[in-house]
């Protein structure tokens, strides 16, 4: 479940074509559409832009964000929203590649972090592209995730056990707030509402507190532990989604592994509360692809800035990609 508005800001002065838009992103609808339409997407840092005036749907999770095509426009909306001055861009200290992440798409990960490597090269010296198997380190640095490593969890095949775990608690305590929420109206009214959000509507109205506690110490422990791993101005690179959209109609197994792999990708971001961008990287098999920047809680500013310093180059590199058929 995730709430998604659009209101459309920053026309230029003769209205002829949107710059930027936003909405809000509970459980990935900026980041999500973002990737899917080959557009830059911004989630902030959990609560640093207010939502008074918002339905809440999990306020654990809601946060307000914004898209827009050019990285110049999207670091200027941010500064406007966040209410940042402008500063200048400070160089990354580290960019992590999370190669188990990177395993789980169904694009070829050379494809996907390639654009990412020769840009940092270029512009900050390879050294400082690191790689590193985030889920062993969520595993070891997050012990309230031991609470949601169920024999479910662990058994799949196509996921990483404790990203899974980390989705599962931030899936619950997005369902237990939902219903906190909106439980009263939701069995009231009984909306009808249409196939897969009628099922998960109703489970999140059945969630009760039980975990509801640990749920808020995996979100401590998380973003303490990914502080420690990439310091004041480290990045950490994932994939945006897990390979290109389902389609219409699609087999229900692979859809449900699909939407297993995102959730525990989107979890990331969400439940550290980190800022998250989507970058696009150009079009696999006719298809958009996109990856992740993540930077800790209150570094949007340092994030937008190198967002529009790396872009350029990130497209020259995705052009080069595209030109050899990869």
């Amino acid at each position: 479940m995730d709430n998604f508005y659009v209101s459309w800001i920053f026309l230029n002065k003769f209205k002829q074509k949107v710059l930027s838009f936003v909405g809000t992103d509970t459980g990935g609808s900026i980041r999500v559409p973002a990737s899917y339409c080959g557009i830059l997407g911004f989630r902030p840092s959990h609560d640093v832009i207010s939502t008074t005036g918002v339905i809440p749907m999990a306020q654990s999770f809601d946060s307000m964000g914004w898209f827009a095509r050019d990285p110049v426009i999207l670091n200027r909306v941010g500064r406007v929203l966040l209410q940042l001055p402008n500063v200048d861009a400070v160089n990354p200290s580290q960019i992590i590649i999370a190669e188990d992440c990177f395993q789980l798409s169904a694009i070829p990960s050379d494809r996907v972090t390639e654009p990412l490597f020769k840009s940092v090269s270029k512009l900050f010296g390879g050294d400082l592209v690191k790689h590193a198997i985030l889920g062993d380190y969520v595993k070891e640095k997050v012990p309230s995730l031991k609470q949601f490593m169920t024999k479910e969890n662990a058994d799949q095949e196509y996921n990483i056990p404790s990203l899974a775990a980390l989705s599962s608690a931030m899936r619950l305590l997005q369902r237990y707030e939902f219903k906190k929420n909106h439980g009263e109206w939701v069995s009231t009214v009984k909306p009808d509402l249409g196939p897969g959000i009628s099922e998960r509507v109703w489970e999140a109205i059945r969630t009760t507190d039980e975990n509801v506690d640990v749920c808020h110490s995996v979100k401590t422990e998380l973003r303490a532990a990914l502080n420690a791993l990439l310091g004041d101005c480290g990045v950490l690179a994932i994939p945006t989604v897990p390979g290109p959209p389902p389609k219409l109609q699609c087999d229900p197994i692979p859809l449900e592994a699909f939407r297993a792999k995102a959730f525990s990708l989107l979890s990331i971001a969400g439940v550290s509360g980190f800022c998250q961008v989507s970058i696009p990287l150009g079009l696999y098999d006719n298809l958009p692809v996109a990856i992740s920047l993540l930077a800790k809680h209150g570094s949007d500013g340092f994030l937008l800035n190198l967002v529009e310093s790396l872009y350029k180059n990130i497209q020259e590199e995705v052009g080069i990609a595209e030109k050899k058929g990869y």
